[in-house]
C-alpha cells in the first residue's frame, strides 16, 4: 500500500517501506516547498546490513495506493536513543529557496520558471502558459520561490486566472487551479469529520486602493485611487497602497484598479477540514465541499494540505479558501 524506497545516489536503491512509520506530507499553495517527515525504526532488517545507510541529499520516492506521492531529497535527520530516526526530504521546490538577481521584460511567469528551473537545472514537466506578460521585474536578493510567486500574483492581478507551482513528482509544474477540480466531494457522507469555518476581513481585504506612479525624469509621483464608500462605511477603511510600473497608461492602471477591486473588496472566506485521506487532494487543487447544514455547496481552492500516513490509517487536514 505504501512503498517508500531510498536513493543512495551510488547505485543502490532500499526498499524501506517495512521500516517506516509516523508518514507527513504536506503542500503548501504558495511560498513553501513540498515537506515529507517521517521515521525510520532502528533494529529492523535494514540496519542488519553493513551497506544500508542514510544521508542528507539522499533521494526518497514515495507512491500510495499506486499514486505517485513524493519524490524529494533528504534535508535534515534526527538520531537519539529512542527506536526511530526522524527524516525531513523535501521536494525540488527546495532548491527554490535559493536568492539571487534576475531582471526580466515583457515575460510570462511560465518563461520566468523556465529561465530559473534552466540555471538551477532544475526538471520541469507541464508549463501551462500563463498568459500575462509582465513589463517587467527587477528582483536583487530575492529568493527564486518569492520571485515566481511575485509573477504568478502579478498575473492573477491582471487576468484574474490562479495558477500554481508545484513538484509533481520530481518535476516542476505550473497549472490553471481551474484545471485542478478533484472528482469527488469532501462533506455529508463522504470522508469529513470535523472542520471550521471562517469569514475574516482582517488579512486579504481592502476597500480602498490606491496605485501610485514615479516619473524618474520630473521627480513626480501621480495617485491613482478606487474605494467602496459603502464597504468603508461599514468596515472602516481597509487601504492597499502599491507601485505600477512607469510604463503603464492611464488605461492600464485603471483597468488594474477595478481587478484589484474585485480581488480584494470583499470578506475572505476560509475554511479548516479534518477527513480520512485521500492522496489526490494537494495544495493548489479544487475541491468540492458539501455541508448542507451549513448551506456550503461549492469548490473550495486547497491553500495547505496534510497528510499523515500510519499503518492503515490515512487522514488529512486542509486550509481552504474561496476565490
Amino acid at each position: 500500500m505504501l512503498e517508500v524506497l531510498l536513493d543512495n545516489k551510488d547505485g543502490k536503491v532500499w526498499d524501506i517501506s517495512g521500516i517506516v512509520t509516523d508518514v507527513n506530507w504536506k503542500t503548501n499553495r504558495l511560498g513553501q516547498p513540498g515537506s515529507l517527515n517521517f521515521a525510520l525504526i532502528k533494529g529492523a532488517k535494514h540496519y542488519q546490513s553493513k551497506d544500508f545507510k542514510y544521508a542528507n541529499g539522499d533521494i526518497v520516492r514515495v507512491k500510495y495506493k499506486d499514486h505517485n506521492m513524493f519524490y524529494g531529497y533528504i534535508f535534515n535527520i534526527e538520531s537519539s536513543l529512542d527506536e526511530n530516526v526522524k527524516i525531513l526530504a523535501y521536494d525540488q521546490l527546495r532548491y527554490l529557496k535559493n536568492s539571487d538577481m534576475y531582471t526580466f521584460s515583457n515575460v510570462t511567469a511560465t518563461e520566468i520558471i523556465q529561465k530559473i528551473a534552466s540555471d538551477y537545472s532544475l526538471q520541469t514537466g507541464r508549463l501551462d502558459d500563463s498568459g500575462y506578460r509582465i513589463p517587467s521585474m527587477v528582483e536583487d536578493g530575492t529568493s527564486l520561490i518569492d520571485v515566481i510567486d511575485k509573477a504568478i500574483v502579478y498575473t492573477l492581478w491582471h487576468t484574474n486566472q490562479h495558477f500554481v507551482l508545484f513538484d509533481d513528482f520530481g518535476s516542476l509544474s505550473l497549472r490553471n487551479v481551474e484545471d485542478m477540480l478533484v472528482d469527488f466531494y469532501i462533506g455529508d457522507w463522504s470522508l469529513l469529520y470535523d472542520f471550521k469555518s471562517t469569514v475574516s476581513i482582517d488579512s486579504d481585504t481592502y476597500n480602498q486602493i490606491k496605485l501610485y506612479k514615479d516619473d524618474q525624469e520630473t521627480g513626480e509621483r501621480k495617485l491613482y485611487k478606487a474605494e467602496d464608500s459603502v464597504n468603508i462605511a461599514k468596515w472602516g477603511m481597509l487601504q492597499l497602497y502599491q507601485s505600477v510600473d512607469e510604463d503603464k497608461n492611464e488605461a492600464q492602471i485603471g483597468e488594474l484598479l477595478d481587478q484589484l477591486s474585485t480581488l480584494k473588496n470583499r470578506e475572505t472566506k476560509t475554511m479548516k477540514v479534518e477527513a480520512i485521506g485521500d492522496i489526490r487532494v494537494r495544495a493548489g487543487c479544487y475541491v468540492p465541499i458539501v455541508i448542507e447544514q451549513y448551506g456550503i455547496n461549492q469548490p473550495f481552492l486547497v491553500n495547505e494540505c496534510q497528510h499523515r500516513i500510519d499503518g492503515a490509517g490515512h487522514t488529512m487536514s486542509l486550509e481552504l479558501k474561496v476565490i
